[in-house]
């Protein structure tokens, strides 16, 4: 029986008691980890392809070790110009067994059960605020003697509404390791400032980016939070010379 699954962006084919090496996870050496997002299923001549994942499909893995793969070179040169770069990359990555296949009638650990139920419940909240003002201008406006007074007011929060816009988000990219999609992320989960991600833990900053999308689990921001606070400090060259000691953001 084997199964072809996403794991941290990837897709590979798996079976029971194999080992495998993936991008980095945010899960600890020896804690088991489940992946739901199964693409197919083979047993013998029974195949099942999902549309695009199967529904009631989990792999079920432990994690080994945590390791850096082989060092890349990578080279930059323009010709005549005498300029030319050379950066080496080791990618962080992570050695899974595979312990067990289930194609159907699969259920989630209880941690995926809560965060589901509370991302559900959010919005509901969010929605019950959004309708209690609006009874409250519908009620208000007949007590008003003339007819032209509730329109001036009716108007007026709507021109004062519009310029109610959110600060605007400092440039986290400038935090290395920190790209487009994870400053999205880190924003939507409220980290928009330098200020507020130095004073975050590493591990949250990881959920958040895991829980955005699973390409962004292998990230590891145990820097991160440090170079938020020289950055949030203005102290640039300070940041610079940290990051020239960095491989992709890391330690």
């Amino acid at each position: 029986m084997y199964a072809i699954v996403e794991i941290a962006g990837q897709q590979f084919k798996v079976a029971k008691d194999q080992k495998v090496f993936v991008n980095r996870l945010a899960t600890e050496e020896g804690k088991k980890v489940e992946f739901d997002n199964v693409l197919l299923v083979g047993d013998g001549d029974n195949i099942t392809i999902g549309a695009p994942a199967i529904d009631g499909a989990l792999i079920g893995a432990k994690v080994v070790r945590h390791l850096k793969g082989d060092k890349v070179i990578v080279f930059k040169k323009k010709r005549r110009k005498g300029y030319q770069k050379k950066n080496g990359h080791r990618q962080s990555l992570s050695e899974i067994v595979i312990e067990s296949i289930a194609a159907s009638g699969a259920k989630k650990s209880t941690t995926a059960k809560a965060t589901e139920t509370k991302a559900k419940a959010a919005p509901k909240k969010e929605e019950a605020k959004k309708a209690a003002p609006k009874k409250e201008t519908k009620a208000a406006a007949p007590k008003k003697e003339t007819k032209a007074a509730p329109k001036a007011e009716a108007k007026a929060p709507a021109k004062k509404a519009a310029p109610k816009k959110a600060a605007k988000a400092d440039d986290l990219k400038k935090i290395e390791g920190v790209g487009p999609k994870a400053m999205e992320a880190m924003v939507n989960a409220g980290l928009d400032t330098f200020e507020k991600v130095a004073k975050a833990k590493p591990e949250a900053i990881e959920a958040i980016l895991a829980e955005a999308s699973s390409r962004m689990a292998h990230l590891v921001a145990n820097t991160w939070p440090e170079q938020a606070k020289l950055a949030a400090a203005g102290k640039w060259d300070e940041l610079k010379e940290l990051q020239d000691k960095l491989d992709g953001g890391r330690k």
